[in-house]
């Protein structure tokens, strides 16, 4: 009988990390690999599926207006109840920190099925910073009976809480889908999009979404742009701006309409690794993007007072610059105004992987069943 493995998950970022291991999981014998999507994220989600050629064999489709932490929460758990009983799987795959991973491993350990924790390990110690990602892998890894950690940094954390057994490091399935998305002759959908990455000058990609970010951090990273705007007319930023109002008002208010500044829709995730490959430096929130630039060569300015992947800024991929506009502004002139300091960045070393993570983990799921 092949072990039957139940990947969930609803998200964009967690689907562009799952998707090349439920590709490796559907082509290697003695697996049964099953999709749940939880749809968490609805339009941006379908986009990474499509890219990779992914199927669910389940959707849940919970997204709806104004959907709050609670709502997200409840609705996997008892979806993907209902997909466990019907499905039966050996064990459901959880990639990170999202409300669905933690869900989903919730209404996993509720029918008594194995989980395992696609990216476990990664703390800040602060539980509500990043909010509500950082309690949601804390306890997911209380409920996961298998850890795949990317890095020695995050088996080290997850050991330091008793968590032993299990426990894999295998780098980050982030760095096997760049095999599918970057590709050097790719061009662009957009026409402004392909203008942007023609222009001569230095060209900044910025995402800043998160919660903890919202209201005043927010404008002071606005506030950043507009003085690095004003210091270097050749500097562009690209721009893509998160669907949530609480992001699109004040970004659309304090920076829509400058001439530097391209203000676009999220990109798919073909076309966010293409522009990263193009870009001269990346300024972000994010956590994927830590991990997925520096594979590039381009050096990442974390705006956030701390990191969950300290793995990248001791390596020197990365740098915490926090939330304050002149903070912000003297880190991205840094590297503008200093070559060797550029240079020592984008050429640091990726702590992140080799583009394997994927074949890894498929096989410490095959030897974990094989030896029950």
């Amino acid at each position: 009988m092949p072990i039957k493995v139940m990947s969930v998950f609803g998200t964009r970022p967690e689907a562009i990390k799952m998707c090349p291991l439920v590709r490796e999981l559907a082509a290697t014998p003695g697996v049964e690999s099953l999709v749940c999507v939880t749809g968490q994220h609805r339009q941006m989600l379908d986009q990474v599926l499509e890219v990779f050629g992914v199927t669910p064999d389940d959707d849940l489709n919970i997204m709806k207006a104004r959907q709050t932490l609670a709502s997200i929460t409840t609705g996997v758990v008892e979806g993907v109840g209902e997909v466990i009983a019907r499905r039966k799987p050996d064990i459901v795959l959880v990639h990170g920190d999202t409300t669905t991973s933690f869900a989903a491993a919730l209404g996993a350990f509720y029918t008594q099925t194995r989980v395992g924790h696609v990216e476990a390990g990664l703390r800040t110690h602060n539980k509500y910073s990043p909010f509500p990602e950082e309690m949601n892998r804390v306890l997911t890894s209380r409920l996961a009976d298998l850890h795949f950690a990317p890095t020695a940094r995050n088996a080290a954390a997850l050991a330091a809480e008793g968590v032993r057994d299990h426990v894999y490091i295998t780098g980050n399935t982030v760095i096997d889908a760049f095999a599918t998305t970057v590709r050097p002759d790719y061009r662009f959908a957009s026409p402004v999009l392909r203008e942007a990455v023609q222009h001569t000058g230095p060209l900044v990609l910025m995402t800043a979404h998160r919660r903890e970010n919202l209201g005043s951090p927010l404008e002071n990273i606005c506030r950043a742009v507009l003085e690095l705007c004003s210091r270097y007319p050749a500097l562009r930023f690209v721009y893509p701006v998160h669907p949530n109002p609480a992001v699109r008002e004040p970004v659309q208010r304090m920076l829509g309409g400058h001439r530097q500044i391209l203000l676009i829709d999220p990109l798919d995730v073909v076309e966010m690794h293409n522009m990263m490959a193009r870009c001269t430096l990346v300024l972000t929130d994010s956590g994927g993007l830590q991990e997925e630039a520096p594979h590039l060569g381009k050096p990442v300015l974390v705006m956030r007072t701390e990191t969950e992947r300290p793995e990248a800024v001791e390596a020197g991929t990365a740098r915490v610059v926090g939330v304050e506009t002149e903070a912000i502004a003297a880190a991205v002139s840094h590297l503008l105004d200093d070559p060797a300091a550029y240079r020592a960045m984008a050429h640091a070393q990726n702590p992140y992987g080799d583009g394997h993570a994927s074949r890894r983990i498929t096989g410490h799921i095959l030897e974990y069943f094989n030896q029950q």
